[in-house]
C-alpha cells in the first residue's frame, strides 16, 4: 500500500473498531496526573490489571511528588514488586518525584520536553499522559500491542517503537491518535493474539494483509 492507501485503510480500520469496541480499556486507573505518570512507567512489560491492583494501595500512601522523591527504596520496591522490573522501576519513580520537585515545582508538566526529563519516561508514556491528563495529542503511543498489530495490519514494517510512531503519525489525523492506540490495544488484548489471532472473527479481516482472507481475496 502507498501512503494514500494506507490513509485510506487506517481510517476503515478505526470506523470498524470504534463500531466493534463501544468500550476500550481496561487502562491505567488514574485521578490527576501524577496518578497517570506513575501508572502509566509501572506499566513497562506489565498488565494494566496488575498496576491498578498495586497503584490502589500505592495512591493511598504516595499523593505529592514529595512522597516519591522521600521514598525509602526497599520499601517501595516491595510496594511495587509484582509489576516486574521492580528495582528500576522504584529508582525512576524516586528520581521522577526528586526532578518534579526541584525542576517543576511538584507538578507533573505538560510539554513533551518535561515529560522526557522525567526518569522512566519514555515516549509511549509521555504521549499517554499529554493525551489524557492534558488534552494534547503530540504522538501515537506505541506500545507491544500497537507494535505487533500494525505490520499485521500493513501500516508500518518498523523496527523500533519511535521510528514506528513517526510513521503512524503520517497516517492519522491528531485527533484520533489516542483513540488509536487504544482501540488496537484492546483488539490485540480480544482477538489479535500474539499466537493464533482469532482472524476468523476479526472486524478487520479482509482489510488486514496478515489475514488468509485478505490474501485469498486478492490472489483472485
Amino acid at each position: 500500500m502507498d501512503i494514500e492507501e494506507k490513509k485510506q485503510n487506517v481510517k476503515e480500520a478505526l470506523r470498524r473498531l470504534r463500531k466493534a469496541y463501544p468500550v476500550t480499556g481496561p487502562f491505567v486507573a488514574w485521578s490527576n496526573p501524577l496518578e497517570l505518570v506513575v501508572g502509566t512507567a509501572l506499566s513497562a512489560q506489565c498488565t494494566d490489571e496488575r498496576v491498578n491492583m498495586v497503584t490502589k494501595e500505592l495512591f493511598k500512601k504516595y499523593q505529592t511528588a514529595r512522597d516519591y522523591a522521600d521514598a525509602d527504596q526497599g520499601v517501595l520496591e516491595k510496594e511495587i514488586y509484582s509489576t516486574g522490573f521492580y528495582r528500576n522501576k522504584a529508582k525512576n519513580l524516586r528520581g521522577m518525584g526528586k526532578v518534579l520537585v526541584e525542576r517543576f515545582g511538584g507538578k507533573v508538566p505538560d510539554t513533551l520536553e518535561g515529560l522526557l526529563a522525567l526518569p522512566g519516561v519514555s515516549n509511549k508514556t509521555a504521549y499517554i499522559v499529554l493525551a489524557k491528563a492534558f488534552g494534547r495529542q503530540e504522538g501515537v503511543a506505541v506500545d507491544t500491542h500497537v507494535f505487533r498489530l500494525v505490520p499485521r495490519l500493513g501500516w508500518s514494517d518498523a523496527k523500533t517503537a519511535e521510528k514506528m510512531s513517526a510513521e503512524l503519525s503520517r497516517l492519522f489525523p491528531k485527533k484520533d491518535y489516542l483513540d488509536m492506540n487504544e482501540y488496537l490495544i484492546t483488539h490485540g488484548r480480544a482477538i489479535c493474539s500474539p499466537r493464533n489471532p482469532k482472524c476468523g472473527d476479526c472486524v478487520l479481516s479482509d482489510i488486514c494483509p496478515g489475514s488468509e482472507k485478505f490474501k485469498a481475496k486478492n490472489e483472485k
